[in-house]
C-alpha cells in the first residue's frame, strides 16, 4: 500500500482516501476556480475526477498516494480538460467518457461510457448516477461510500467569504451566496424537470453529508438538505 502522508503543497486530505486539489480558473474575467478529486480505491488505484493540469508537482504528489488509474469527467462540458495530460503521462490509465463527450473529444482514447451505473473496477468504492433532463449535458454525480461525500461538477456551486469580490457580487445576484445553487446557465438547461428529479431523488437516497462542487466551497456537512434546497424549484 503506497504511504499515506502526502508533503506537496496543492493535494489537499478531506477524509481518508480522498484528495482534493484546488486549480485557478477565469470564466469571463472573474475568477471563478476550479476543483479535481482524487478518490484512492481499495485496490489502491486512484481514480481521477475532473483533472487538473498535470504539473510536476502534482505528478509528485500523486505517486506518493497511488498510481493513476482511471480519470473520469464531470459531464460533457465539465472535467475533460487535461485528460490528455493523464493519458501521455500513465499509458495504463483508462479514460472514460461522459454522455458526448466521446464526439467531441475524438482525440481522446476512452476505455468506456459512463452511466448510471458504476463501473466494477470502482463500484465497491464509488456509486454513480446520470442527471438526466439537462438539454446540454448529462453530468455524472458521484458517491465516495465510505466518507460520505457526493462529488459533481456543475450541479450546484457555492460561493463565500474567501472568494473574490467579483465573484461575490455574481453569487448575491444569482442567490449562490453561501448556499448551494444551480449556475443560471444550468438551470435553463433543464428541460425536462420530471427526468431531473427523477435522477435528483437518486442521488438524495444516497447516504452522504459533505458535497464536494466543481466551483466554490465544499459543503461539509448538511449536503442534502442543501442539495435538496438549491433543486427546489423542480418540485
Amino acid at each position: 500500500m503506497p504511504p499515506r502522508v502526502v508533503t506537496e503543497v496543492g493535494i489537499k486530505p478531506i477524509a481518508p482516501e480522498l484528495w482534493l486539489v484546488e486549480t485557478p480558473l477565469r470564466f469571463r474575467g472573474i475568477e471563478v476556480g476550479r476543483r479535481m478529486t482524487v478518490v484512492r480505491l481499495a485496490s489502491g488505484s486512484l481514480l481521477i475526477h475532473s483533472p487538473a493540469p498535470l504539473t510536476a508537482e502534482l505528478r509528485e504528489a500523486l505517486a506518493q498516494v497511488g498510481e493513476v488509474r482511471f480519470v473520469v469527467p464531470a459531464s460533457s462540458m465539465h472535467g475533460h480538460l487535461f485528460m490528455e495530460e493523464y493519458q501521455a503521462a500513465y499509458p495504463a490509465a483508462e479514460l472514460f467518457s461522459a454522455p458526448g463527450l466521446d464526439r467531441k473529444r475524438k482525440d481522446l482514447a476512452f476505455a468506456g461510457l459512463l452511466g448510471s451505473a458504476p463501473d466494477p473496477a470502482w463500484s465497491h468504492d464509488l456509486d454513480q448516477a446520470a442527471v438526466l433532463g439537462h438539454r446540454f449535458v448529462t453530468e455524472i454525480a458521484f458517491l465516495h461510500r465510505s466518507s460520505g461525500t457526493l462529488i459533481v461538477g456543475d450541479l450546484c456551486f457555492r460561493i463565500g467569504e474567501s472568494a473574490p469580490r467579483p465573484m461575490r457580487a455574481v453569487a448575491r445576484a444569482t442567490g449562490a451566496y453561501d448556499q448551494a445553487r444551480p449556475t443560471p446557465m444550468f438551470r435553463l438547461g433543464v428541460r425536462n424537470r420530471i427526468a431531473a428529479r427523477r435522477s435528483l431523488d437518486r442521488v438524495l437516497s444516497w447516504d452522504f453529508d459533505r458535497v464536494v462542487l466543481g466551483h466554490g466551497e465544499p459543503i461539509e456537512t448538511g449536503g442534502p438538505s442543501a442539495l435538496r434546497d438549491a433543486y427546489a424549484w423542480l418540485r
